[in-house]
């Protein structure tokens, strides 16, 4: 049975980001684009703010929409050492618990950051020369920066953050566009130069703006939520990449224009709201409970912990214990009777799995719905590029991005 053993009033969260390895966490706020630099207080007692980036920051105010995402501070743990980097509105800055300094290589304003599984390098979304001379025609590009010399490559474009296998070896990483995004798998170099080989079996999602994917401890699940348009909840098996669940959180969406009733509703599902432990999937709600997913039978339990205050943010913490935040400002670490950090790591039987069944697409800056040879699935159906190519019939129960696809190959044939 959960409990909750820690509180503490931080201010207003709206995301969590622990650290995989050591008790720190990053909390976006709320109210401004400020980070506050988290840690359990010396002795176990309540969660502690070390430092905040950001803090004289302008608030968002009525800000909704594209207008507060692009306001939004981005930021990644180094995922070994105390070291986090955020890029905010005016800055780029490391925090670390003994001081902060400048971030060099990253750029202010960045959407979304990720650091390479060792450590040397750092993923930066956009690139800094997004809009230069020397962007290949017709591609996008994200920078690459040397963590010891701050020096900066390019590399292919990937969004919404890098979600690590927890065996290590593989990637999963999205590329988002209005019409449909893909779920883009791939091996990180590991020659320190900090490449992403993208692999030709990837994962199609209808619409765009998803939150970065979460695996399950064990490595043999990931949840995905989104999207843009409607509070949705996706989980696959992985290998397989079957869907094993799809809900929707709170009201369908009723189609554009929205109501405000439902634009309130969507509000109040924190986007945030996502953690694994071992014990299952775990999801906070606006009634501020707690729901424990058993994805294999689908059954859910609702732990009432909070008193009732809305959840803003949940992660996973290295210990096994849950991290949330609440509409309240507190911040609590909920305890799971008999978990812990796991003794020793997941098994690389899936990954290598995944990697016998696939290969690296033959250009890795070219447009992957292009790509010879791309696999895609949805969890449900598979298609490889040149079937897409020849499909020009599709039902209102397909994806959206189906059914473009099948009205742009009729086009083109008439």
């Amino acid at each position: 049975m959960p409990t909750v053993s820690k509180t503490a009033a931080v201010g207003a969260v709206e995301r969590l980001i622990a650290h995989p390895r050591l008790p720190l966490l990053a909390g976006l706020d709320a109210e401004r684009p400020a980070v506050h630099l988290l840690s359990p207080a010396p002795g176990g007692g309540a969660v502690r703010r070390i430092t905040t980036v950001g803090g004289e920051s302008e608030p968002y105010g009525d800000a909704f929409g594209w207008e507060r995402y692009r306001r939004t501070p981005a930021a990644a743990w180094h995922p070994v050492e105390p070291v986090l980097v955020v890029s905010g509105e005016e800055y780029a800055v490391r925090l670390t618990p003994s001081g902060t300094e400048a971030a060099e290589g990253v750029r202010a304003g960045c959407r979304d950051l990720a650091f390479h599984p060792d450590g040397r390098t750092l993923w930066v979304s956009p690139s800094a020369a997004a809009d230069g001379a020397d962007v290949v025609e017709g591609t996008d590009r994200t920078d690459v920066v040397d963590v010891a010399t701050g020096r900066v490559t390019r590399a292919p474009w990937w969004d919404t953050g890098v979600a690590q296998h927890p065996a290590g070896g593989l990637l999963l990483t999205f590329r988002s566009d209005q019409g449909a995004t893909l779920g883009l798998f791939a091996r990180p170099a590991s020659d320190g130069g900090g490449a992403m080989h993208v692999l030709r079996r990837a994962l199609v999602l209808d619409v765009d703006g998803y939150e970065t994917p979460v695996f399950s401890p064990d490595g043999r699940h990931f949840a995905i939520r989104g999207n843009a348009y409607g509070n949705t909840l996706e989980v696959f098996a992985f290998p397989s990449l079957r869907r094993e669940m799809r809900a929707v959180l709170g009201e369908p969406s009723p189609g554009y224009p929205y109501p405000q009733e439902w634009l309130d509703g969507m509000q109040a599902w924190s986007r945030q709201n996502l953690a694994y432990t071992a014990e299952g999937l775990w999801v906070g709600t606006p009634e501020g409970t707690l729901l424990q997913i058993d994805v294999a039978s689908g059954e859910a339990v609702t732990h009432d912990l909070l008193d009732g205050a809305r959840i803003t943010a949940l992660a996973s913490t290295a210990s096994g214990a849950l991290a949330v935040a609440t509409a309240r400002g507190e911040l609590a670490t909920v305890e799971i009777e008999g978990a812990g950090a796991p003794s020793a790591p997941p098994s690389r039987e899936p990954v290598d799995a995944f990697l016998a069944g696939t290969a690296e697409v033959a250009d890795p800056w070219a447009d992957p719905w292009a790509q010879e040879g791309l696999v895609l699935t949805d969890g449900d159906r598979t298609w490889e590029s040149s079937d897409l190519d020849e499909v020009t019939e599709s039902s209102p129960a397909d994806p959206g991005w189906l059914q473009i696809q099948s009205f742009m190959n009729q086009a083109r044939r008439d």
